[in-house]
């Protein structure tokens, strides 16, 4: 089961039941089963403070993944979001707004599925992911809308 959820910002997320059925993908490409993961939409100062309370840093993150439960070959998580980063890191990268928002949900998704980030080598197996990931969506993507 898949959920969302808003902190403090609006609900940035278009068409729930076409990306709720792309992440279930992701996820059994990942031989794994969703079943129960929460994503928590928020501002760069809500996540800022869980990653202080939390991680101990104090720096503004995309993403912060917790996850809840682990069984094997199971998804038990939340991911929050902040909105704030994944919109000026769109406008870094020239990327559109719905893209990087769906880059950022699956890299919280494959952090759940176990794949880590710290090393130069996991860093790229984890691009490679949300690159196969994002070409797996059954949705058009466009103009920061998503059409289904």
């Amino acid at each position: 089961m898949i959920k969302f959820y808003t902190a403090d910002v609006g609900n940035p997320l278009k068409e729930r039941r076409a990306v709720k059925d792309w992440l279930q993908r992701v996820a059994k490409q990942g031989k794994h089963e969703l079943v129960s993961l929460s994503y928590i939409f928020c501002s760069d100062e809500f996540l800022l403070a869980l990653n202080r309370e939390h991680l101990q840093h104090d720096f503004y993150t995309d993403i912060i993944t917790f996850p809840i439960e682990l069984n094997d070959g199971e998804v038990y998580g939340e991911c929050y979001i902040s909105i704030d980063r994944v919109r000026d890191n769109a406008k870094e990268i020239r990327s559109s707004f719905v893209d990087e928002l769906h880059r950022v949900m699956v890299h919280g998704l494959w952090h759940l599925m176990g794949q880590g980030d710290k090393s130069s080598a996991e860093e790229a197996a984890m691009r490679k992911k949300e690159d196969e990931s994002l070409a797996m969506r059954m949705f058009h993507v466009e103009q920061g809308k998503t059409k289904g």
